[in-house]
C-alpha cells in the first residue's frame, strides 16, 4: 500500500511500447493505462503518477495544461473506471517544451524561474479539474509550492494535497526516464535549478521552504543514492515523506538481473526494504507491481 507507481500515458489506442532502457516497463494509451491500472489495484498498489507524452511540443509547453491534454485524458478514464485509485499528476514543463527544460526560457538560453510559475499553475489547476487527486510538482521553480497552492485555492479545490519534489538533486540516474518521456534538454543540463548532489544541508532548507509554503507530502529523489537524505528528512519533519526510486536504479538492477549476474528478486525487495528503512513512508518505484505481487505470496 506504500507503493506509486510511476506510468507513461501516450496519445492513441491499443499501444503499449516497451521502454528500452526500462525493460518491462511501457509507454501505454489511455486505454492500455487502464488495464495497467487494474492490475496494479488488483495486487494492491492503490496509487499511480502519471507522466505525460505530448503529440505536440512548444516553447511553452501547452499541451501540458490543456484541457485535452494526455495525462488529463488519463486522469478521467482512470477516475471513471477506478474510482478508488490514487491519481496523482507529475506537474514538469521538461516533457511538454520544444526545448526540454522544466521552465519557460528568458532568452532562448536561461530558465526564467518567475516566468515559469502561472504556467505550473495552469497544470496544476487543469489536473484538478480533470480529477487528480494529488498534484506533484518536479520542476524545482523557487516559490512554485505557495502559488499552485493559491492558484488551487482560488479555483476551489482547497483540499487538493501538493506532493512536493522537494529536494530533487541534478543526478545521472535519470536517463532512461528521459528516454521513456523523451524529455532531455535540447542544450544545458538542469543544475542551476536542480540540487547539487554533495548539498545535504540545500536539501533540508529547500524541504522546509516547501513546507512552509504549504506541501502536503515532500519528496527525495533519487532514492538509493540519497537514502542519508530521506533519514535526514525523517529526522527533521513530521509530513508524510516519500522517496522516488528512479529509472537508472530500476534500469541497474534489471539489467544486471537479466545478465544473471545478481538475484534480481531478492536485490529489488532489499532496495525497496532500504529506502523503507531509512524513513520513507510512500516510495515511487518501477517494481511496484511485481514487489506488490511478491509481498502478496
Amino acid at each position: 500500500a506504500d507503493f506509486i507507481a510511476p506510468l507513461f500515458v501516450v496519445h492513441g489506442s491499443g499501444i503499449r511500447e516497451e521502454i528500452k532502457t526500462m525493460p518491462g516497463q511501457y509507454r501505454l494509451s489511455v486505454d492500455e493505462l487502464v488495464k495497467e491500472c487494474e492490475g496494479l489495484y488488483s495486487v494492491g498498489v492503490l496509487s499511480v503518477m502519471l507522466f505525460g507524452i505530448p503529440e505536440h511540443k512548444d516553447h511553452t509547453g501547452s499541451e501540458a495544461y490543456s484541457h485535452n491534454g494526455i495525462v488529463q485524458q488519463g486522469i478521467r478514464a482512470l477516475k471513471a473506471a477506478l474510482p478508488d485509485l490514487i491519481v496523482i499528476a507529475d506537474i514538469c514543463m521538461c516533457e511538454y517544451t520544444d526545448h526540454g527544460h522544466c521552465g519557460i526560457l528568458h532568452d532562448h538560453y536561461t530558465v526564467d524561474n518567475d516566468a515559469t510559475l502561472p504556467y505550473l499553475c495552469r497544470q496544476a489547476v487543469s489536473f484538478a479539474e480533470a480529477g487528480a487527486d494529488i498534484v506533484a510538482p518536479s520542476d524545482m521553480m523557487d516559490g512554485r509550492i505557495a502559488a499552485m497552492r493559491q492558484a488551487l485555492d482560488e479555483a476551489g479545490y482547497e483540499q487538493l494535497p501538493i506532493m512536493s519534489y522537494a529536494a530533487k538533486f541534478s543526478s545521472a540516474f535519470y536517463g532512461p526516464f528521459r528516454d521513456a518521456a523523451d524529455s532531455a534538454p535540447s542544450f544545458g543540463d538542469r543544475r542551476s535549478y536542480q540540487m547539487d548532489p554533495a548539498n545535504i544541508r540545500e536539501a533540508m532548507r529547500e524541504i522546509e521552504g516547501d513546507i512552509a509554503e504549504g506541501a502536503d507530502i515532500v519528496m527525495v529523489k533519487p532514492a538509493l543514492p540519497y537514502l542519508d537524505v530521506i533519514r535526514w528528512a525523517r529526522d527533521r519533519y513530521d509530513l508524510p515523506l516519500a522517496a522516488y526510486q528512479v529509472s537508472g536504479e530500476y534500469a541497474m538492477i534489471q539489467a544486471a538481473g537479466l545478465n544473471g549476474w545478481i538475484d534480481r528478486e531478492r536485490i529489488m525487495m532489499e532496495s525497496l526494504l532500504s529506502i523503507k528503512r531509512a524513513g520513507a513512508d510512500l516510495i515511487l518505484t518501477y517494481f511496484a507491481r511485481e514487489a506488490a505481487e511478491l509481498l502478496r505470496r
